[in-house]
């Protein structure tokens, strides 16, 4: 582990264990939930547990305590609490824990006088590194709200507004700032739009929508493209003009982009091969601009889809995350990663043959890099903030948000069972094809490891890391009754929830039933289809892609998406794993000894059976199970293996791949033309 410096150092100065039974961190700005922070502070002995209200914190420390063959007494054994509050408000706090604890408190304020507290909060953690950087660099005086954002702007995200006076300043910037998929605060985002509104260049423009949506910037682009091949094109004649006059803008201002410009052209490519635009139909021949330009010109040969294929190789190659890389760049990655999985296994075979063993050479680079990330970092991941969410027991907290912040709002969430990044990819494609209105905000979330149904969906239902649930982490059964539960604690009552199981059309009609009901404000509804073709597949990842592309045309995801719409919900979709084509390296005989019996992974009732089992597979991985019940003991299949009979190959999860552990979170809606 780098030991941390700047701003981090000065916290971790007052991080010293062995002065209290238990330390109380004070941490209005969420200061001590940075991934460099949460790794230092495991490392200098602490275990670090956000109190959420006194129930929940008794119930934690419970377990905790058990889990370390503890007393219940507030001071436990082994890793030092260290118990930390959202507020800095001491007349709110329960007074044995006062009395108990060493009070610390942590503030943006105190680590960076001199700048606007209100633009410094709305940063992510690791933005400050930047700001910490700049300051002592510059040691200036004191600035005002608008001189922070600016400075801000400039030291943090590269963005000096009043330099932006030409289309290909602004896209260079807007590209920048979306490829890289970076947050930005919305105070910062208006800033920018304040700037560039006093001058008449990009009056036309629609600024307030393209400089802080992704999507709508996306969408900005890609109604665009169409235009810009037409005036690429050797034969700019009556034809292309009837064309181009017959085409659409939802914007109408401006109707051509300079995607040519070589500060734009670069972006552009990397749009187009990770997915983040769609190729068009064009006739490749008037085209006079050179070879870039056809990444943008569909082509549904498998020529066509291997070239793309080769071109996104090539861009992933240098892509991967560093090894110091934070959660939301390899979030990212999973994406690209499953973009180039979409087009491999959309190739046929025979033209796949010549690349197999190289892309087999990058899945193991692969694997190797996130495995060693996951070990380092994994742990610290489920006491991140809920916005953005970053693992699935985060999401009823992100949608409760927003919930409170529309009280007449209503909300689905489809938990897609099973459902990896690059099968949704499939099912995405399908669903354009059929409801071309449909808009994707498109995220990710990371899984519970083991990456297994009873543990990480009901993670989703419960709001809450699996140890909550212990009495049912081996069944599902429960989740109805944690789904209210977590909603009750928001205010909710019985008759405003409603939980529903889905497989197939015959389920609409049951739904719409339910839904009708007036009090109804949160659904939660599971879709099994695409884990029960996982558990019958025997052609590998090629025949899940086939699979779930037939479900999806078949048309009941459609169907079930304008039903939701249609009744007035805001739709989410998400899923508690993916899965990964794998090969059997022999399966254990333990008989009734194991609890859960995984092709990639197996679940036990205490250390003895798993060690029993390892003794006999040493390759395989016990897991260390951060967030587990203390009676849950997890034996991992290593690679992209299974517990199967040798040579076998199955499709199955529970493991820690990519695949496996990072699964979409999408926000479908209809788009307003």
């Amino acid at each position: 582990m780098v030991e941390p410096c700047g701003w981090r150092k000065r916290i971790l100065a007052d991080l010293v264990s062995g002065v209290a039974p238990l330390t109380l961190a004070f941490d209005p700005d969420g200061l001590l939930l940075d991934e460099e922070m949460l790794e230092a502070i495991r490392g200098r002995g602490f275990e670090l547990l956000t109190f959420e209200d006194p129930a929940a914190f008794r119930l934690a420390h419970e377990l905790r305590s058990r889990q370390r063959g503890t007393s219940k007494d507030v001071d436990g054994d082994g890793a030092e609490l260290l118990l930390r509050f959202d507020h800095d408000d001491l007349a709110a706090t329960p007074y044995d824990l006062l009395r108990a604890g060493r009070p610390l408190r942590f503030g943006l304020s105190e680590l960076f006088p001199g700048l606007s507290h209100a633009v410094l909060a709305a940063l992510d953690t690791a933005d400050l590194d930047a700001v910490d950087r700049a300051r002592r660099r510059r040691k200036s005086k004191a600035l005002g709200e608008n001189a922070t954002k600016d400075f801000v702007l400039q030291y943090v995200f590269g963005i000096q507004a009043n330099d932006i006076r030409s289309p290909a300043d602004l896209l260079h910037v807007l590209l920048r700032r979306h490829c890289r998929d970076r947050r930005m605060p919305r105070l910062l985002d208006e800033r920018v739009v304040e700037v560039l509104r006093r001058g008449e260049t990009f009056a036309s423009w629609p600024l307030e929508p393209v400089v802080p949506n992704r999507e709508a910037f996306f969408a900005f682009l890609q109604e665009r493209w169409p235009g810009f091949l037409d005036s690429a094109g050797e034969d700019d004649g009556p034809a292309h003009q009837e064309a181009a006059a017959k085409r659409s803008l939802s914007i109408g201002e401006p109707t051509q982009l300079p995607f040519d410009h070589p500060d734009v052209r670069p972006y552009v490519v990397s749009l187009f091969l990770e997915g983040k635009l769609a190729p068009v139909p064009h006739a490749p021949r008037t085209v006079r601009h050179g070879g870039w330009i056809s990444v943008g010109i569909r082509s549904d040969s498998d020529a066509g889809r291997l070239r793309r294929f080769k071109m996104l190789w090539a861009h992933i190659e240098d892509a991967f995350p560093a090894a110091s890389a934070r959660h939301p760049d390899w979030l990212a990655f999973s994406w690209r990663w499953a973009h180039l999985s979409h087009l491999w296994w959309a190739t046929q075979a025979s033209a796949r043959r010549e690349s197999s063993e190289r892309i087999d050479r990058l899945r193991a680079r692969l694997d190797e890099a996130f495995g060693t990330w996951v070990e380092e970092r994994y742990a610290g991941l489920h006491n991140q903030p809920p916005d953005p969410p970053a693992m699935v027991h985060h999401l009823p907290r992100y949608l409760a948000r927003r919930l409170e912040d529309a009280p007449g709002r209503k909300i689905a969430l489809v938990v897609v069972d099973g459902l990896a990044l690059d099968q949704w990819l499939v099912l995405r494609d399908v669903l354009a094809s059929q409801r071309p209105a449909l808009g994707f905000r498109s995220n990710a979330v990371f899984a519970w490891v083991p990456t297994i149904t009873s543990v990480s969906r009901q993670a989703i239902f419960a709001g809450r890391p699996p140890f909550y649930f212990e009495a049912s982490i081996h069944t599902t059964e429960k989740e109805a009754s944690l789904w209210s539960r977590f909603w009750a604690e928001h205010g909710l009552s019985e008759r405003e929830v409603a939980y529903l199981k889905g497989r197939d059309d015959s389920r609409i009609g049951e739904l719409q039933q339910r839904i009708s009901e007036p009090l109804l404000r949160v659904l939660g509804l599971v879709v099994n289809k695409v884990d029960d073709i996982m558990h019958g597949m025997e052609l590998g990842t090629s025949g899940m892609h086939n699979q779930v592309r037939q479900w999806a045309e078949e048309g009941y995801p459609a169907a079930l998406v304008d039903t939701l719409l249609d009744s007035g919900f805001d739709v989410f979709l998400t899923s508690d794993h993916g899965n990964i084509e794998a090969t059997g390296f022999g399966r254990p005989s333990e008989g009734a000894l194991v609890s859960t019996r995984g092709k990639r992974a197996r679940l036990y009732t205490d250390t003895a059976l798993r060690d029993r089992v390892l003794e006999q597979f040493p390759e395989a991985v016990a897991w260390p199970g951060p967030g587990l019940p203390d009676d849950c003991h997890t034996l991992l299949a290593p690679g992209r293996t299974a517990f199967a009979p040798t040579g076998d190959r199955t499709v199955s999860h529970g493991g820690v791949s990519l695949e496996e552990l990072v699964v979409p979170f999408i926000e479908i809606e209809r788009q307003r033309r």
